[in-house]
């Protein structure tokens, strides 16, 4: 078998040489623990001094059972013919060999040994290492990984020639066993490629090396680089990168419930290439291949979710704060009372991949509907959704089959299978909390528990697991719940090394107590997966003669007033306890594999229950939310409306609740001019917008008192964030870039929110770019949010009859004592423009500036408005089209999406035309005051 070679580098990394160890030979380069949730880890009586539940008291002979904890109980496997009862034979002569290959999933001429060599054809890169932080993590230390550390690997591969700019990408969760597959068309700026890696937010980014040849890489790996500089990035033969290899993997490793995929990535022949590359060097880093049949493979095509870019999701603090990267005032705080790590990582990518399906939407709005009104049904969904593990991790683990048997790999094995017992234990109890539910969707979820291969499997699993093994908190415990996994008579030289290890613990308990009886100290037996067992002792309760401890104890370290030592007998002790403990594993391990073999078949059924499980767990988030706040269930037209709708990340911060402001966009009125001095409220309202259209559109409820949206494709932001003067030059330099991003990639179901555009500029060329931008806008049928301190701009609304101007107003209050006037914002949102004008004078005048220099600032000013103003009057006859565009605009709306019965309907049109009768004066005046000049 080929295998690929790689260059492997971080931008954060040195430079080194290649003799670096080989990954292969130390196992997986990445291993993750499990996620487990409080809920589900049933607590192990301990002493308080003793947290791993493995406490003795002095002068007492502890058994096994107290050393050990909670053992499970060691019933005789049922008498019925199969694999696992008729192998009685010696199992160390058989061809289960811990340490070398046995794996034949794909290739059993697989090297054992492997160097990493750097990529062919890429000598320039020779200076770097093979280089990959490893990550470490125990199999059942699940509190050490974060939910939202880096799991996924990325392969990225672009078209040649005429097809530069067809991208392909392939990825996979090294937490869950999915690969997600897209091909898709980017421009220059790669703008798709970079928002899609940012959403996955990879542990490893890798790419053909012809593509990264140092002084002749392409634009592409050139943006990556720079954005991605904490990610690793890796470089493979272009040889790799095989679209006809990439369609055989998908055939041998696509679950058949999925298999459709086939049909739609078959002419896609460079996501095709990037998933051959991708699988090839997982399998390489990971020391492992996946079995046939055990995929979830999909592809995603852009058009199904909104695209939100990423500078876009750092303005509205979807997922971090800007102030603050550790607190959770961000959107994604705000909704997440997810229980599991599946619900979270759920969660996470809807809010940056909003839905666009309606049927979808509304489908999870009717269940958050249901879960509000109905208690019992959210609060028993809730309790056992809480005690499930990380599905889609445990699934990942299961499907992968390591090319070397190792000691770590069986220890893994026979957890990962105590896991999967205790998961498929909580379906039943979740199908009884969904049973009375009346939704479509939670009827189909209750529909997917009812498959009887979870039943099957289940019943695998206990003809050789004993049913009292059960996932539990400490490593003892749980080391424990492994040793006596497996029923007894199933494999009689198992029953014999668990007879010896337990001989083992009971003589170190026994030892302990005989050295407190000898030196009358009370001497305690505690265990941790570094030491193994040692001694504790707490020093107020004993009187130590000359203050130090017998010669015999050794390895003494003391922590506030307890002392931790061993002794030479404890260390063989503790010797034979991992000799034995080995034998166990490597025994347990061939009923495992052998038990697995015969379930992978089943397996698939899996997959659903995770789906099942992070969905029902995100909807269990957003009804938890509404119970917290008064949000209101979002319609869905081609209008934009909010009745006093408020910010939900503002209101998480504040101690009143934030002022609430209504919001009326439609397509003959989808231009809102905002102005209003700083601080307002302008650039807060802009993005109070934005995240309630997300939150509508992936199912949850929204801080209002009503609200109908309009399906956004598309949401774009260009929000001032640095008031620094010293930085206007980059500001504007960054601010340029946003803009351009924003015209290059808007559509007419795009929604666009801009924050006083040009203020990095001088005044004239600021009004002169916000004024082509604004025009250029409203050639589209896009709903822009344009907050500006440039007042010149609201008199666009003479030219453009789909421009509304609103303000923000504030109060003027004078203070008597200092005879000085304050502003007092109100942060309330009104029509028109605002009449604060030339509030940098007003500031300027309360400051310390000479009197005769504000006066002369303002007489200045006067003079330069009015002649602005005499080039900005209306016309008559564009007062008159501008009422007829309105009710124009109005009838064609209410055709649409009116609900009205006859009389209200009859009503609304009548009081529709006297609006527009009423317009017609005002053309009138106009005429007269134009006559009178």
């Amino acid at each position: 078998m080929l295998r690929p070679e790689i260059s492997s580098t971080s931008p954060s990394a040195p430079a080194a040489s290649q003799s670096s160890p080989e990954p292969w030979s130390q196992g997986p380069r990445y291993s993750f623990g499990l996620q487990a949730t409080p809920q589900s880890l049933p607590s192990a009586k301990a002493s308080a001094s003793t947290p791993w539940g493995t406490s003795g008291a002095a002068g007492d002979r502890s058994s096994s059972s107290s050393l050990l904890g909670p053992v499970p109980t060691a019933l005789p496997a049922p008498r019925a013919p199969g694999s696992y009862f008729e192998n009685k034979k010696n199992p160390f002569a058989s061809n289960f060999n811990f340490g070398t290959s046995s794996s034949s999933a794909r290739d059993n001429n697989y090297p054992q040994t492997l160097k990493t060599p750097l990529s062919a054809g890429n000598p320039q890169r020779s200076g770097y290492k093979s280089w990959t932080p490893q990550i470490g993590y125990s199999a059942t230390s699940s509190s050490a990984v974060s939910v939202h550390s880096p799991s996924v690997i990325v392969a990225v591969v672009e078209g040649r020639g005429l097809a530069r700019g067809e991208i392909g990408m392939a990825s996979i969760d090294l937490k869950s066993p999915q690969i997600i597959l897209s091909q898709f068309a980017d421009n220059t700026t790669y703008a798709k490629v970079i928002t899609k890696l940012k959403i996955l937010s990879p542990l490893e980014i890798i790419m053909s090396n012809t593509a990264c040849v140092v002084g002749n890489s392409t634009k592409l790996f050139t943006l990556i680089t720079e954005n991605f500089k904490n990610v690793n990035f890796t470089t493979v033969q272009r040889k790799y990168f095989n679209e006809t290899k990439g369609l055989e993997y998908i055939e041998q490793l696509c679950i058949a419930e999925f298999s459709t995929v086939l049909m739609e990535v078959q002419s896609k022949y460079y996501c095709l290439a990037a998933v051959a590359a991708l699988l090839k060097y997982v399998e390489f880093i990971q020391n492992s291949v996946y079995a046939p049949k055990s995929l979830k493979i999909c592809f995603q095509g852009s058009e199904q979710t909104a695209m939100i870019d990423s500078s876009s999701a750092q303005n509205l603090e979807l997922l971090v704060n800007n102030q603050d990267s550790r607190n959770n005032h961000t959107l994604f705080g705000v909704l997440n009372y997810t229980k599991t790590p599946g619900g979270s990582r759920r969660l996470r990518s809807n809010i940056l991949e909003p839905l666009v399906d309606i049927e979808t939407i509304n489908m999870r709005l009717d269940c958050v509907q249901e879960l509000l009104q109905d208690e019992e049904l959210f609060f028993g969904l809730q309790s056992v959704i809480a005690r499930f593990l990380d599905t889609e991790q445990l699934l990942s683990v299961l499907v992968q089959i390591p090319k070397q048997d190792t000691v770590n790999a069986a220890e893994s094995k026979i957890t990962n299978l105590i896991y999967l017992k205790h998961t498929l234990e909580l379906v039943d109890p979740l199908k009884i909390a969904l049973e009375n539910c009346n939704t479509p969707l939670l009827r189909a979820y209750y529909g997917s528990l009812e498959d009887k291969r979870f039943g099957i499997i289940l019943e695998k699993i206990k003809t050789v697991i004993n049913d009292d093994a059960r996932y539990m908190k400490g490593c003892l415990n749980m080391r424990t719940q492994k040793c006596y996994a497996v029923r007894s008579n199933i494999n009689e030289f198992l029953d014999i090394a668990r007879r010896t290890y337990t001989e083992i613990v009971d003589d170190i308990a026994g030892m302990i107590s005989q050295l407190a009886e000898k030196y009358s100290l009370p001497l305690r037996t505690s265990f941790s997966s570094a030491r193994g067992f040692f001694i504790q002792m707490t020093i107020d309760c004993a009187a130590l003669p000359n203050d130090q401890l017998p010669s015999e104890f050794i390895k003494i370290s003391k922590v506030k007033n307890s002392y931790s030592f061993t002794s030479a007998d404890l260390i063989k002790m503790n010797e034979r306890c991992q000799e034995s403990l080995r034998e166990i594993y490597h025994m347990t391990y061939m009923v495992v594999c052998k038990l697995l073999s015969e379930i992978y078949e089943h397996i698939h059924c899996l997959y659903k229950l995770s789906d099942t499980v992070s969905m029902l767990d995100m909807l269990l988030s957003f009804a938890h939310a509404c119970t917290l706040s008064d949000y209101v269930r979002p319609e869905f037209t081609d209008t934009l409306a909010i009745k006093q709708g408020w910010h939900p990340i503002l209101e998480r911060i504040s101690v009143d609740k934030p002022v609430a402001n209504n919001t009326y966009i439609t397509e003959g009125s989808n231009f809102l001019i905002i102005t209003g001095p700083n601080m307002s409220g302008k650039s807060t309202y802009l993005k109070q917008i934005a995240l309630c259209q997300i939150m509508a559109q992936i199912g949850s409820y929204v801080p209002a008192e009503y609200s109908s949206f309009r399906i956004a494709e598309q949401i774009f932001t260009r929000i001032s964030t640095d008031d620094d003067i010293e930085t206007n030059s980059s500001t504007f330099m960054k601010e340029m870039k946003e803009i351009a991003y924003i015209l290059h990639n808007v559509n007419d179901k795009s929604l666009i929110l801009i924050d006083e555009l040009g203020r990095g500029t001088n005044t004239e060329e600021g009004i002169g770019i916000c004024y082509a931008v604004c025009e250029y806008l409203l050639s589209l049928k896009a709903f822009t949010l344009f907050a500006t301190h440039f007042l010149e701009l609201c008199h666009i609304d003479v030219l453009y009859p789909n421009v509304e101007n609103m303000h923000f107003e504030v109060q003027h209050v004078k203070n008597t004592s200092r005879n000085k006037e304050t502003i007092l914002y109100t942060y309330k949102l009104s029509k028109g423009f605002t009449e604060e004008k030339n509030y940098g004078l007003k500031a300027a005048e309360v400051s310390s500036l000479p009197p005769s220099i504000v006066s002369d600032a303002k007489e200045i000013t006067t003079q330069i408005t009015r002649q602005i103003l005499q080039y900005q009057r209306s016309t008559p006859e564009m007062e008159r089209q501008r009422a007829v565009y309105h009710l124009a605009t109005r009838l064609v709306q209410t055709a649409r999406n009116s609900r009205l019965d006859p009389d209200s309907l009859r009503t609304y049109l009548s009081n529709l035309k006297k609006k527009y009768e009423a317009d017609f004066p005002k053309a009138e005046q106009v005429l007269e005051r134009t006559e009178e000049e």
